[in-house]
């Protein structure tokens, strides 16, 4: 599944956009939010483990991080808030349908500054 993804992702973004994490695939480090962490009232705790993937997030110097499902997004978006990062979070859906041009404007909420607009014309 891991090739999976990174085909769309870079079929969308362009090979040359791309940055993987190392490590990666099914090396790669959980994001701390999954299994019901983000409600199972331990934030302390998920916040802590998230540090290992912010950390493993600042070392590519990505400007956008491309998640796949809700868990990761929040997660990783607020780890990005407690440790001070800057990169943007994006649910792979919005990257795809911003690719296709129907990313609505009520949609771009997670969109840093040089795609907010895109495809607004």
């Amino acid at each position: 599944m891991a090739d999976e993804f990174r085909f769309i992702v870079k079929s969308v973004v362009g090979e040359d956009n791309f940055i993987d994490t190392i490590p990666n695939k099914s090396n790669n480090y959980c994001c701390g939010g999954g299994g019901g962490a983000l409600q199972a009232g331990f934030p302390d705790e998920r916040k802590k483990y998230g540090k290992i993937k912010f950390d493993q997030i600042i070392e590519t110097g990505a400007t956008y991080v491309i998640t796949p499902c809700h868990n990761c997004h929040a997660q990783i978006e607020d780890m990005c808030k407690v440790y001070g990062g800057s990169y943007h979070t994006l649910h792979l859906w919005t990257l795809i349908c911003l690719s296709m041009g129907i990313l609505g404007e009520n949609e771009r909420t997670y969109l840093g500054p040089d795609l907010e607009n895109y495809g607004l014309e």
